[in-house]
């Protein structure tokens, strides 16, 4: 069993950290609004919280932006090319931070394996503070996987709506106490993205 971490974790930032856990509820949008991707509501009171523009029709293909609950721009992802990546056993998403200046910093990278060569082909994520990295245990396009910490604790979790399990528009994700929603939020989007969901056009 994969223990739960109650240690505050901003990687974006306290404010997108909660004490208790949080569960929110993910609603897919069409490719025709905004390139696609999802919107994130807070179960109870039914306010958006977060929402990912897609790439389908702003934006050039292999980018996606995390924004607030207002639209204001929080995190841009990132797919990295050209011909070192194809040449890579992996694939890279970088991800930055935006501010209202629009200048950016680095966040967190992930990496997917590019290659069936690879031994462990877990996708990784790696945030700029040394100690903190993560993986994705389980199956994305189920909506049954975790992001899991270094140390082997569960920190944010994915399922479906069970009543709505036959339209796999709305799934829950259930973030832990002290982990940062943002960061959370930033790379599902990045996995919608690569399993070909909402945001990938």
């Amino acid at each position: 069993m994969i223990a739960k971490t109650n240690t505050i974790m901003p990687i974006i930032g306290k404010l997108y950290c909660s004490s208790s856990e949080t569960v929110l509820v993910v609603r897919r949008r069409p490719h025709v609004v905004n390139g696609g991707g999802f919107v994130v509501m807070d179960c109870s009171a039914q306010r958006v919280v977060f929402r990912v523009d897609g790439c389908g029709v702003r934006g050039k293909k292999g980018d996606l932006i995390l924004r607030e609950g207002d639209g204001d721009a929080l995190l841009l992802m990132r797919r990295m090319g050209g011909m070192v990546e194809a040449l890579s056993i992996y694939k890279k998403w970088k991800c930055y931070s935006l501010d209202y200046e629009g200048s950016r910093k680095l966040v967190f990278s992930l990496r997917e394996p590019n290659s069936c060569l690879v031994k462990n082909n877990a996708i990784r994520i790696f945030t700029r503070n040394r100690g903190r990295d993560f993986k994705i245990s389980g199956c994305f396009p189920d909506k049954c996987c975790s992001i899991v910490d270094s140390k082997g604790n569960e920190v944010g979790m994915m399922k479906e709506v069970e009543e709505l399990i036959e339209s796999k528009d709305l799934y829950h994700v259930v973030v832990n106490p002290g982990m940062d929603q943002a960061f959370v939020f930033g790379v599902i989007a990045v996995l919608d993205y690569i399993y070909g969901e909402s945001t990938h056009r």
